[in-house]
């Protein structure tokens, strides 16, 4: 139950960092949502605020990459 919430989330995590058009939203969204749903996994352990802290961190990580794959900055050359 919990490696599937947790590969639910991460995904969710992933998909909506790149919500957007700017790089600020990008990664505001990917940081809000991180730790939404890092508070979400975290309080199956009992501890929420570690795992807010995480998934933000997580989230805006995502964000960044999403942003810096939008603007051709990864390339297959």
């Amino acid at each position: 139950m919990k490696v599937t919430t947790v590969t639910a989330a991460f995904a969710c995590i992933v998909l909506l960092g790149g919500c957007g058009s700017t790089t600020t939203s990008r990664v505001a969204t990917g940081t809000g949502m991180g730790a939404a749903s890092g508070a979400v996994i975290g309080s199956f352990s009992g501890n929420a605020g570690r795992g807010a802290l995480i998934g933000a961190g997580v989230g805006a990580l995502g964000g960044v990459l999403v942003d810096e794959h939008q603007r051709g900055s990864f390339s297959n050359n």
